[in-house]
């Protein structure tokens, strides 16, 4: 299993809106040239990160922003806004297993329970982890 990009790329968004801030108009084509991604894909994490409340866009080309404090940031906050989990579940279970066999019928009793274990501990480490906290070590290195 892997994390889609989108995660990834909309940690790096929200680091670029903070560090350039006040130097630059933070646009779509702008975050563009740091992600190295389409600015129709940045476009798209900005529309999601703006619908979780986690940035501004000022329309044409007024730039992006960060309306609230970075340590009220999470990497779940951000997780939720960009990633596509049905029904709230990271785990999505195979259709229709054979009612037939033993190990078919019983599958989701064996496994849905630990399958939520492994989910919240993820969720757990992601709620931890605060923009400011990446923001941190940005400025240390840069």
């Amino acid at each position: 299993m892997q994390i889609s990009s989108r995660f990834t790329l909309a940690v790096h968004i929200l680091a670029c809106i903070e560090v350039f801030k006040d130097d630059y108009k933070v646009t779509s084509d702008f975050l563009a040239g740091s992600t190295n991604v389409n600015p129709v894909i940045v476009r798209k994490i900005l529309g999601q990160l703006k619908a979780a409340g986690l940035v501004e866009v000022a329309r044409g080309s007024g730039g992006a922003s960060v309306p609230k404090p970075l340590n009220k940031i999470s990497f779940l906050d951000i997780y939720n806004a960009v990633e596509c989990i049905e029904n709230g579940e990271l785990f999505h279970f195979h259709e229709n297993p054979n009612a037939a066999c033993p190990v078919g019928k019983n599958i989701h009793m064996v496994l849905d329970d630990k399958l939520m274990r492994v989910q919240k501990a993820m969720e757990d480490e992601l709620s931890s982890i605060t923009m400011e906290d990446v923001m941190q070590k940005t400025r240390e290195l840069i």
